[in-house]
């Protein structure tokens, strides 16, 4: 008689091997490709260098560029930004919606949802036409309007799942103890929304760090992002090992922003049981 540990153990097999051929043998081979030189004509070749490391970091063959820390920085507060004000929103949304009779919840998400039914290429291209007249466009005001308004429903559904499992009895005891409203709030009320709000952040600011397509259609060349250089290094300028280091340290990025997330899961989980 087969052990249910060994059995459970064979069936994770095919999903495991899966995941090593398709997503981790793939990424290994992006690292490195990364620490290759480039040739003449764009070939990968010998010897081993970090010398794309330290070209990301600004160091090259003329000395100290900000070309690359800047746009990482661009990356990064516009990703930041744009999770900031998806977040101001999403939380009236999420009330608003938990606060709905029964009957009507459903259609507020369907509503909330909606925008994800179109392909993200569309959506940018709709904000392209509505942003041509304006002074915004291109540039990164119509990057911040494009990541602000693809991105929102990723923030207001784990915000409304966090919403409708708050006990509100322990804000109405904060008020009978004579807590001013925002203490309630901050003490009663959004502890038990905080899950709910650091994965919607994730999700969020994640995807908007590497993306290049809104950057591309909406900023055009005033505003290079993360992604759009990466694009650049694989297609137009055929640098792979450039563009490999530059994925290298996208995913890196999403590696920390995912341990943060953990760790911030782990601090809740513990507090709740305190």
């Amino acid at each position: 008689m087969k052990r249910p540990g060994l059995q459970s153990r064979w069936l994770c097999v095919p999903g495991a091997l899966w995941i090593g051929v398709f997503l981790l043998a793939p990424l290994l081979c992006v690292v490195a490709v990364s620490f290759f030189s480039t040739g003449s004509y764009g070939e990968i070749q010998r010897p081993l260098t970090a010398e794309h490391y330290a070209r990301f970091v600004g160091f090259g063959a003329l000395g100290w560029d900000a070309l690359y820390p800047f746009i990482i920085a661009r990356s990064i507060f516009l990703a930041a930004a744009s999770t900031g004000l998806c977040l101001l929103l999403a939380l009236p949304m999420a009330f608003f919606i938990a606060s709905l009779p029964t009957r009507w919840k459903s259609a507020a998400l369907t509503l909330v949802t909606i925008p994800l039914w179109t392909n993200l290429l569309i959506r940018t291209y709709a904000w392209q036409i509505l942003l041509s007249g304006t002074p915004f466009y291109p540039g990164a005001v119509a990057v911040f309007v494009g990541l602000v308004c693809d991105y929102l429903p990723f923030l207001v559904l784990p915000l409304y799942a966090s919403v409708e499992k708050i006990d509100w009895t322990l804000a109405e005891a904060a008020q009978d103890l004579g807590a001013a409203r925002w203490n309630t709030f901050q003490h009663a009320i959004w502890p038990q929304m905080r899950p709910g709000a650091v994965a919607g952040i994730v999700l969020v600011f994640v995807p908007a760090t590497g993306q290049f397509v809104i950057p591309d259609l909406l900023g055009g060349a005033k505003t290079v992002l993360l992604g759009n250089v990466i694009q650049q290094q694989f297609g137009p300028s055929q640098n792979w090992p450039f563009g490999s280091a530059l994925a290298t340290i996208a995913m890196l990025l999403v590696l920390m922003g995912l341990w943060l997330y953990a760790r911030a899961a782990k601090n809740d989980r513990e507090a709740t049981l305190l």
